[in-house]
């Protein structure tokens, strides 16, 4: 574990990783060579064993933090990062994904021009298995009634640090979609104000698969159901959120 003074930096970039020597280098060169430079970069490794730990040693002057240790699972990963993070806007930038070069700038002046703005959402390209799909912009309304509602990702998400101690961070009970519930526990419940970037201004890059990809997709809005009726959302309208789900995936299959 080491760490590179550093007061207050305005962003912390985070990277959570698990043996993936193949993903790590990416994303490290695309964090360490932006063209903004006033953030951290923090690396929660959970105990890697393929070699990828020899990999982030190579970039270990340009890592402000890095541990090494096993942990529970992704969320308590990223409430490690979360809990050293000195940067007033955080970014989790995970294994695989990688940030265009420009980035960190582009969404530096949305938070400079927009002083009571407490998020962003970045324009963000995602790899899928069959296709890839170009995420940008978001709808506050469709949080409410569709399950569907995040039209970024981690990787495009910037979040002041005081929400995350506000809403207590990830809760780790939720096995896949704890950021979902941050978007429900900020949004919704804090009514916290934020912008989008442009469509073409590409903040980041997300890779096929993931932990969520491979839960399964009635666990995956069951979970989401679960976590819209934690947040105080009436059982019958995530009921009929829910179901409604349930047809438009059957109706994608059949057609």
């Amino acid at each position: 574990m080491k760490r590179i003074s550093k007061k207050t930096p305005k962003f912390s970039v985070i990277t959570v990783v698990k043996n993936d020597k193949f993903g790590i280098v990416k994303t490290i060169k695309s964090v360490i060579n932006q063209t903004y430079k006033d953030f951290e970069y923090l690396i929660i490794d959970g105990n890697s064993k393929d070699g990828t730990l020899k990999l982030i040693s190579k970039y270990k002057n340009k890592i402000d933090y890095i541990i090494s240790k096993p942990d529970k699972g992704l969320y308590f990963a990223m409430n490690k990062g979360l809990k050293v993070a000195k940067g007033k806007i955080i970014v989790f930038v995970n294994s695989g994904d990688f940030l265009t070069k420009n980035a960190l700038n582009i969404i530096n002046n949305i938070f400079d021009k927009n002083k009571n703005i407490k998020f962003v959402f970045g324009t963000v390209k995602r790899h899928y298995t069959k296709d890839t799909i170009l995420k940008y912009g978001f709808n506050l309304d469709r949080l409410k009634y569709n399950f569907d509602f995040a039209t970024s990702h981690s990787s495009g998400f910037f979040l002041k640090k005081n929400i995350y101690k506000k809403i207590g961070f990830f809760n780790t009970t939720y096995k896949c979609s704890a950021d979902y519930d941050v978007y429900m526990k900020a949004l919704m419940n804090l009514k916290i104000k934020g912008l989008s970037t442009k469509k073409e201004e590409l903040i980041g890059v997300v890779k096929s698969g993931g932990f969520s990809s491979k839960y399964g997709f009635v666990n995956h809005i069951t979970e989401e159901a679960r976590i819209r009726i934690n947040n105080k959302q009436s059982f019958l309208l995530v009921s009929a959120i829910f179901f409604n789900a349930i047809i438009k995936k059957i109706i994608n299959k059949i057609f």
